[in-house]
């Protein structure tokens, strides 16, 4: 008698790649605030990384390198109550855009040797100026740093939005304009705690769209008398000086020059695993009250 020898396999199930995102997982950004779309890549790796640890912890085939978001903490921003802005005298509504690809840094040619205490006032000085002498709706900027480090909201609706401000002509849509409170031209030292606040400010605005401070951001003109043709499409860093988008001296050479130290640091603050970084993921995300047409 001839005996036949019989294999026993186990059958080992094999975790399919992820291709839809699991249940209870919801986007929390409003419709009308929404991010720039992430290339389908990006988007998968994005929703890989808020699995559970329980389903990160099964190996999948062919599924691409897990990439978190750029974040970074969101700084201490003092609000439009805490230096008293008179909210009757701004526009009544906000203008928002998709997301904020860009941050302007700007300073607002005012006296350096002031006490912090003092700067409250100021801003009210610097708010009823642009908003009643310039006719821009409300304060230009979207946030002021003072010389002690401390951060202040200024254009209304809400720090986290993109809100559309009036600091950068032609470049206003898609990007934060934040202004050193002081003037700094050839000589004037910057202060490092409010060098410091500019870094962390901008790592955490610019994470909210998951765009890195070192890379780079293309914005298209909306007015012809920026330093591009209404309708030019222009590659600028994601941490410029206004003097990038308009023929200006702001924020002063001294500023200016500390723009790279503070590119860098806000690169820092933002969390990301450059080691597992893909080359898809490489690449900057690219961005898009009542503005008076001239602010536009």
């Amino acid at each position: 008698m001839r005996l036949y020898r019989i294999a026993l396999w186990a059958v080992v199930p094999m975790t399919l790649p992820l291709l839809a995102v699991p249940a209870g997982v919801t986007a929390a950004r409003p419709a009308r605030d929404r991010a720039p779309q992430l290339p389908l890549a990006a988007g998968r790796l994005e929703t890989a990384a808020r699995l559970t640890r329980a389903e990160r912890s099964f190996p999948t085939l062919g599924a691409m390198p897990m990439i978190p978001r750029r974040t970074a903490p969101r700084p201490a921003i003092v609000p439009r109550a805490g230096w008293k802005a008179d909210e009757t005298l701004r526009d009544p509504s906000a203008r928002y855009a998709g997301g904020v690809g860009a941050v302007f840094v700007h300073h607002t040619d005012t006296p350096n040797d002031y006490a912090c205490a003092d700067v409250p006032g100021t801003l009210r000085n610097l708010y009823t100026g642009q908003t009643r002498d310039m006719h821009w709706g409300d304060m230009g900027y979207n946030f002021l740093v003072d010389r002690c480090g401390t951060v202040y909201e200024g254009r209304a609706g809400g720090v986290d939005r993109a809100v559309i401000g009036s600091h950068t002509l032609g470049f206003n849509r898609g990007t934060a304009g934040i202004a050193a409170i002081g003037t700094f031209g050839p000589g004037s030292p910057v202060p490092a705690a409010m060098e410091r606040a500019i870094a962390a400010l901008a790592a955490w605005k610019l994470g909210l769209s998951g765009v890195d401070p070192l890379g780079k951001a293309r914005l298209t003109s909306t007015n012809d008398n920026s330093r591009y043709p209404k309708g030019t499409s222009a590659s600028f860093d994601a941490i410029s000086g206004h003097r990038d988008g308009f023929a200006t001296n702001c924020p002063g050479e001294a500023l200016f020059a500390r723009l790279p130290a503070i590119r860098r640091l806000a690169a820092s603050l933002q969390t990301r695993a450059a080691a597992a970084l893909a080359p898809a993921a490489l690449a900057p995300a690219t961005p898009s009250a009542r503005l008076p047409v001239s602010a536009r």
